[in-house]
Protein backbone atom coordinates (compact mmCIF):
# COMPACT_ATOMS: atom_id res chain seq x y z
CA UNK A 1 0.00 0.00 0.00
CA UNK A 2 1.77 3.43 -0.83
CA UNK A 3 1.68 6.22 1.58
CA UNK A 4 -1.19 8.24 -0.19
CA UNK A 5 -3.56 4.95 -0.03
CA UNK A 6 -2.47 5.05 3.83
CA UNK A 7 -3.20 8.12 3.97
CA UNK A 8 -6.86 8.11 2.38
CA UNK A 9 -8.03 5.12 3.72
CA UNK A 10 -7.19 6.43 7.39
CA UNK A 11 -8.85 10.05 6.72
CA UNK A 12 -12.16 7.83 5.58
CA UNK A 13 -12.15 5.02 8.48
CA UNK A 14 -10.12 6.44 11.49
CA UNK A 15 -10.65 10.02 11.51
CA UNK A 16 -8.19 10.31 14.96
CA UNK A 17 -5.00 8.32 16.48
CA UNK A 18 -5.89 6.15 19.34
CA UNK A 19 -3.35 4.10 21.24
CA UNK A 20 -3.33 0.67 19.10
CA UNK A 21 -3.31 -2.75 21.02
CA UNK A 22 0.36 -4.75 21.51
CA UNK A 23 0.30 -8.11 20.11
CA UNK A 24 -1.11 -10.55 23.19
CA UNK A 25 -3.32 -7.63 24.73
CA UNK A 26 -6.80 -8.87 24.84
CA UNK A 27 -8.90 -6.33 23.18
CA UNK A 28 -12.72 -6.20 23.85
CA UNK A 29 -14.79 -6.04 20.55
CA UNK A 30 -18.58 -6.78 22.54
CA UNK A 31 -21.46 -4.67 21.00
CA UNK A 32 -21.39 -1.28 22.38
CA UNK A 33 -24.93 -1.45 23.38
CA UNK A 34 -26.92 1.54 24.91
CA UNK A 35 -23.31 3.44 24.26
CA UNK A 36 -23.15 2.72 20.43
CA UNK A 37 -24.51 6.31 20.11
CA UNK A 38 -21.53 8.34 21.87
CA UNK A 39 -18.68 5.91 20.22
CA UNK A 40 -16.29 6.82 17.01
CA UNK A 41 -14.40 5.08 15.27
CA UNK A 42 -10.83 3.65 16.14
CA UNK A 43 -8.40 1.61 14.97
CA UNK A 44 -7.94 -1.21 17.32
CA UNK A 45 -4.16 -2.48 15.94
CA UNK A 46 -2.13 -1.82 13.36
CA UNK A 47 1.16 -4.08 11.75
CA UNK A 48 3.23 -3.93 8.71
CA UNK A 49 0.98 -6.37 7.30
CA UNK A 50 -2.82 -5.79 8.85
CA UNK A 51 -5.32 -3.29 10.46
CA UNK A 52 -8.23 -4.07 12.30
CA UNK A 53 -10.52 -1.02 13.00
CA UNK A 54 -13.89 -0.79 14.90
CA UNK A 55 -16.30 1.24 13.15
CA UNK A 56 -19.18 2.63 14.18
CA UNK A 57 -21.67 4.46 12.04
CA UNK A 58 -24.79 5.87 13.17
CA UNK A 59 -28.56 5.01 11.07
CA UNK A 60 -27.81 6.79 7.76
CA UNK A 61 -24.31 7.95 7.62
CA UNK A 62 -22.04 6.19 5.01
CA UNK A 63 -18.65 5.86 4.19
CA UNK A 64 -17.94 7.06 0.38
CA UNK A 65 -17.23 4.45 -2.35
CA UNK A 66 -13.56 3.34 -1.61
CA UNK A 67 -10.12 0.63 -2.09
CA UNK A 68 -7.42 -0.64 -0.72
CA UNK A 69 -4.73 -2.94 -2.17
CA UNK A 70 -5.38 -5.81 0.28
CA UNK A 71 -8.54 -8.24 1.33
CA UNK A 72 -10.33 -6.84 3.66
CA UNK A 73 -13.77 -8.17 5.55
CA UNK A 74 -16.09 -6.40 7.51
CA UNK A 75 -17.90 -8.14 10.43
CA UNK A 76 -21.09 -6.85 11.76
CA UNK A 77 -21.19 -6.60 15.49
CA UNK A 78 -24.50 -4.59 16.01
CA UNK A 79 -27.11 -3.04 13.98
CA UNK A 80 -27.36 -3.50 9.71
CA UNK A 81 -25.28 -2.25 7.56
CA UNK A 82 -25.14 -2.21 3.75
CA UNK A 83 -22.11 -2.77 1.87
CA UNK A 84 -21.94 -1.93 -1.64
CA UNK A 85 -19.44 -3.89 -4.02
CA UNK A 86 -18.87 -4.88 -7.75
CA UNK A 87 -22.55 -3.68 -8.24
CA UNK A 88 -24.23 -5.57 -5.60
CA UNK A 89 -25.70 -4.55 -2.10
CA UNK A 90 -25.31 -6.46 0.94
CA UNK A 91 -27.16 -5.96 4.20
CA UNK A 92 -25.19 -7.39 7.10
CA UNK A 93 -26.85 -8.15 10.31
CA UNK A 94 -25.12 -8.68 13.28
CA UNK A 95 -23.44 -11.52 13.90
CA UNK A 96 -22.49 -11.65 9.68
CA UNK A 97 -19.24 -11.24 8.09
CA UNK A 98 -18.56 -10.38 4.18
CA UNK A 99 -15.03 -11.15 2.65
CA UNK A 100 -14.03 -8.63 -0.28
CA UNK A 101 -11.15 -9.23 -2.68
CA UNK A 102 -8.22 -6.56 -2.40
CA UNK A 103 -9.11 -3.43 -4.96
CA UNK A 104 -12.70 -3.95 -4.88
CA UNK A 105 -14.12 -0.21 -4.49
CA UNK A 106 -17.23 -0.81 -1.81
CA UNK A 107 -18.65 1.26 0.46
CA UNK A 108 -20.91 1.28 3.48
CA UNK A 109 -24.35 2.86 4.60
CA UNK A 110 -25.44 2.15 8.33
CA UNK A 111 -28.84 1.08 8.06
CA UNK A 112 -29.34 1.40 12.12
CA UNK A 113 -26.94 2.87 14.31
CA UNK A 114 -24.14 0.21 13.53
CA UNK A 115 -21.03 -1.42 14.42
CA UNK A 116 -18.19 -3.57 12.54
CA UNK A 117 -15.08 -5.15 12.95
CA UNK A 118 -13.05 -4.34 10.00
CA UNK A 119 -10.29 -6.29 9.04
CA UNK A 120 -7.72 -4.80 6.54
CA UNK A 121 -4.64 -6.83 5.07
CA UNK A 122 -2.20 -3.76 4.10
CA UNK A 123 0.31 -6.46 2.20
CA UNK A 124 -1.13 -8.03 -0.22
CA UNK A 125 0.39 -11.51 -1.18
CA UNK A 126 3.55 -10.31 -3.39
CA UNK A 127 3.65 -7.25 -2.45
CA UNK A 128 7.29 -5.72 -1.25
CA UNK A 129 7.90 -3.59 1.91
Amino acid sequence: MSSSDVAAHERILVPMAIEHAQPGQPVNVSPLGPRLAGEKTVALFKSDQLEVIRLVLQAGKALPPHKVPGEITIHCLEGRMAVGADGTRHVLASGQLLYLGGGVVHDVTALDDASALVTIVLQPPGARS
